[in-house]
């Protein structure tokens, strides 16, 4: 059975960085891309980032270019957000995930595993 635990998740002033941590078990992940959405109150799920698992290509939503980077540990079966110069807009429920070659990385559809989230706030 696949598990994914988020941690990490807290408050912080504005400018500032956190880093996210999802551990993922329950079977090998190696044909599978490993993904972080984020759902603000009121709003949609959305995408932030995405990694696969074999070979670390990565995904970026335009409005966390340059800030994010997505990560992870083969040996730990662990992913990672690391978030920097955070902004208030960045407040939301982070969730990670895990899909099977997603035709769209950018897309929920492509992913079979959730996390339960971990919150994120950014006080200005």
């Amino acid at each position: 059975q696949v598990q994914l635990v988020e941690s990490g998740g807290g408050l912080v002033q504005a400018g500032g960085s956190l880093r996210l941590t999802c551990a993922a078990s329950g079977r090998s992940f190696g044909a599978y891309t490993m993904t972080w959405f984020r759902q603000a109150p009121g709003k949609e799920r959305e995408f932030v980032a995405a990694i696969t698992w074999s070979g670390g290509s990565t995904t970026y939503a335009d409005s966390v270019k340059g800030r994010f980077t997505i990560s992870r540990d083969k040996a730990k079966n662990t992913m990672y957000l690391q978030m920097n110069s955070l902004k208030p807009e960045d407040t939301a429920v982070y969730y990670c995930a895990a899909g099977l070659a997603p035709l769209r990385r950018d897309s929920r559809n492509g992913y079979a595993y959730w996390g339960q989230g971990t919150q994120v706030t950014v006080s200005s």
